[in-house]
């Protein structure tokens, strides 16, 4: 899982099943130049075979007011992806993680498949994938090789899709791309990648726009009909030498269940092995009763890439919900191959 903290005074990730991203490995490669991360490159076990995956601990201290102030050092995540190309455009993806407690795919620390799917290209621009994959929403990524600090928002378990089952299509126009998916479940907390039952369906559609070098634009629609949540998340984001700024705003209209919002802006600056991110956040859910959960909060994490494959990161965070303040400190290791 992602680096992840909840909102209000309770432990990091964990705590809840919590949902970022999970990048390609060109987007992988595009955002470690951008912030002064390690190199993530396959490496080749045999013809068309091969692995690629990352080591992430940390040591954490949360202080929240009110509450006993939480320490923790280990182990985040381990994750090995093996990667196949086959022939007539046919390729495969197999992702084995080891990971923290709370996920929905697997219990404590425990070893389980995060991805497993099929890719047929048929030409290149279009191409079909089935299998367990991950949803293609949301500014901050799934895991931590692709986050730009330690920290994720908090607020993506509630707008951004998950792992999910089911076929997807991608179309790559050049400055412009069009991707959709049928599947069991959109999202984790809905039942996600552990859900079989087919009698009632859920739809992702996306657009991405690069209109010219460095800016990207994209935009989605998630809806559920087990649950009949819609969520629509949108972000942009603009690269410019050592720069790298972005925008999200989120809006979810959960039915009888309540309703939410969230937005964050950041600013990337990497320089060299040298890199720093600051970040502000807010979201609220809410229902007939009141508001269910919110928060807002402030990030600054430097970071320096120690060689091609050990990157350190430290955060210090500021956060705010339901009247109670929090301080979140953190050094973070994160090791790919």
């Amino acid at each position: 899982m992602g680096n992840e903290l909840v909102s209000g005074p309770a432990t990091r990730t964990g705590a809840l099943m919590l949902m970022g991203r999970k990048p390609v490995l060109a987007a992988v490669a595009a955002a470690v130049a951008a912030s002064a991360s390690p190199a993530w490159a396959d490496i080749e076990l045999g013809e068309g075979l091969s692995v690629t995956g990352f080591v992430d601990m940390s040591f954490y201290n949360e202080d929240w007011e009110g509450s006993p102030a939480s320490k923790s050092f280990g182990i985040d995540q381990v994750e090995v992806d093996f990667l196949y190309t086959g022939s007539n455009g046919i390729s495969a993806q197999v992702d084995i993680e080891y990971g923290e407690s709370g996920s929905d795919l697997g219990a404590g620390d425990d070893t389980f498949v995060e991805q497993a799917f099929i890719t047929k290209k048929f030409n290149d621009s279009f191409s079909i994938k089935a299998g367990r994959f991950l949803s293609y929403s949301g500014w901050e990524t799934e895991e931590p090789t692709g986050l730009f600090q330690y920290s994720g928002t908090g607020y993506g378990q509630y707008f951004y899709g998950y792992y999910q089952q089911g076929i997807s299509a991608y179309y790559d126009g050049g400055k412009f791309a069009i991707m959709g998916s049928v599947v069991n479940d959109v999202f984790g907390w809905t039942g996600g990648p552990t859900q079989y039952d087919t009698d009632d369906l859920g739809f992702e559609v996306g657009i991405a726009l690069m209109p010219v070098e460095g800016l990207t634009a994209k935009a989605f629609y998630m809806s559920d009909d087990k649950t009949g949540y819609d969520v629509i998340n949108a972000w942009v984001s603009y690269a410019y030498g050592g720069f790298t700024f972005a925008g999200e705003y989120n809006d979810a209209d959960y039915g009888d269940d309540g309703e939410g919002d969230g937005f964050l802006l950041m600013a990337n600056y990497a320089s060299g092995p040298w890199g720093i991110t600051l970040r502000y956040h807010d979201f609220e859910i809410k229902n007939d009763l009141g508001t269910i959960d919110e928060g807002k909060g402030f990030t600054i994490s430097p970071s320096y890439a120690v060689g091609d494959n050990l990157l350190l990161v430290a955060e210090y965070r500021r956060d705010k919900a339901f009247g109670a303040k929090g301080n979140m400190f953190a050094l973070e290791a994160l090791f790919t191959f």
